[in-house]
């Protein structure tokens, strides 16, 4: 499968560091986003050892079934979630870090999501962009109950909770996420720093317009500042060729 990618981050207006993390490995198929908590140097930690542990759990996955490798993506976040929950037990200065992680693999006509916390996956097809994966966070949870609407949602005092992530626990639960991939399909990995800052409108309007994987990520992060660069702004872009 042939396909096209780009990934960038930026530390954004407001924060004078940036705890967000990615990693592309485009020769297998691999992308991973993370976005780090717990202060400066603590965050920026846990998000690295994320995507490099699940990074390095993923490098072999040909010849396994659909079956096999979601079972390898749920075992590749939970080693990142004990590696890290490990060392916030073993080093002061490290107690309570966490990171969001969600990693994409590419397969045979087909992807895989994994995914903890409310760094989030889309797919865009035949010019309508999906949200795939559902944030663990504070204001989905009201949204689910019927207590927010998602308008209020994004507005919300607590819109930055969330209420599942890599690290903080001895153990977590992944959700996954299998979908079939068309060619023109785009696939976006984004942390809350581009997601809080853009609604889903004009990710879609990016994603749409002229150029490619490079000139939206560069749209995004320029947008993203525009509007208040609040937070850390990541973004990998992934596009499935004719």
């Amino acid at each position: 499968m042939r396909f096209s990618c780009a990934a960038r981050t930026d530390v954004g207006i407001v924060r004078s560091g940036n705890e967000d993390n990615y990693l592309m490995l485009d020769d297998r198929g691999v992308f991973i986003v993370a976005d780090g908590m717990g202060g400066h140097a603590a965050g920026e930690v846990a998000s690295e050892m994320a995507v490099n542990t699940i990074a390095k759990e993923l490098s072999t996955l040909k010849g396994l079934t659909d079956d096999e490798i979601g079972e390898r993506m749920r075992s590749a976040i939970r080693t990142a979630n004990s590696a890290i929950f490990d060392r916030t037990l073993t080093e002061h200065d490290k107690r309570g870090m966490g990171t969001t992680a969600t990693a994409l693999v590419l397969l045979a006509g087909r992807y895989l999501l994994g995914q903890v916390g409310d760094s989030r996956g889309y797919l865009l097809r035949d010019g309508q962009l999906l949200q795939v994966t559902k944030d663990h966070s504070y204001v989905q949870e009201q949204v689910d109950a019927g207590l927010l609407t998602p308008e209020q949602a994004r507005v919300h005092p607590y819109s930055n909770v969330i209420t599942r992530c890599v690290g903080a626990n001895a153990d977590v639960l992944p959700d996954l996420y299998f979908g079939a991939l068309r060619p023109g399909d785009v696939l976006l990995l984004a942390s809350d720093g581009l997601t809080g800052m853009l609604e889903d409108e004009h990710l879609q309007k990016i994603l749409t317009s002229s150029g490619g994987p490079q000139e939206w990520v560069d749209a995004f992060i320029t947008d993203a500042n525009r509007r208040g660069g609040l937070d850390n702004i990541t973004a990998i872009v992934v596009r499935i060729e004719e």
